[in-house]
């Protein structure tokens, strides 16, 4: 399959544990099949950069897919608790973290692969607000089909990195990409903000309900 991965330089041979350990799934070498969603995440500094193609052979690799039916959202932000900084601190943010951790958490280690949504900015914001109890799951699920995210593909073995060939690179122009990438964020934090603002029924879930109910991977509550 071809993959691609933007950047503001060529990336010919990717490094394993190159990247920042506080990415949305630690340390790996993060690549999308969407060469649009590449080439916005290369301008990401309102500077030109690159996106890079390759080839990746996924035969007999292990690999987690959060966005299957088998998991939740609940499973990705419990991923993005431990990776991610910045999250909010005080009211319920650190126990409802450490709930999501105990409950939720999958462990990345034995997996070559994962694949799963990209937390940008205004997402990683919707996920903020629920696990500090101001947005319902309801809502921030709603908000998470609303938007464009797309998936990508991580990276995270050894044996994963023996599986990629680099093949050709191409300029992404941020005059073009980081408008695009701006009018996407755009769209879903006005998007986000109607969702908040409609009535929210009163079977709902919030974080504090999860947690006082003891809510745990398999409730039918939680598709």
């Amino acid at each position: 399959m071809l993959v691609y991965h933007g950047s503001d330089h060529i990336i010919e041979v990717p490094l394993y544990n190159g990247s920042k350990r506080t990415n949305d799934y630690g340390y790996g070498f993060y690549t999308t099949e969407s060469i649009e969603l590449a080439k916005e995440w290369a301008c990401a500094d309102r500077r030109d950069g690159f996106v890079n193609i390759y080839e990746l052979d996924l035969s007999g690799l292990k690999i987690l897919r959060l966005n299957s039916p088998e998991y939740n959202i609940l499973n990705w932000l419990a991923i993005l608790a431990k990776y991610r900084s910045y999250w909010q601190s005080g009211s319920i943010s650190e126990e409802a973290k450490n709930y999501l951790s105990e409950h939720f958490f999958v462990d990345p280690t034995p997996y070559d692969i994962i694949i799963g949504y990209r937390a940008d900015d205004s997402y990683f914001t919707f996920a903020q607000d629920f696990v500090a109890g101001t947005i319902s799951l309801q809502k921030l699920s709603e908000a998470m089909r609303l938007g464009r995210l797309g998936e990508q593909i991580v990276l995270k073995s050894r044996t994963a990195f023996e599986r990629i060939r680099f093949v050709d690179s191409k300029l992404a122009e941020a005059e073009i990409y980081y408008e695009k990438k701006k009018d996407r964020d755009r769209e879903a934090r006005q998007a986000y903000r109607n969702t908040r603002r409609s009535a929210s029924p009163i079977n709902e879930l919030y974080m504090i309900d999860i947690m006082r109910e003891g809510i745990e991977n398999g409730d039918p509550r939680l598709r």
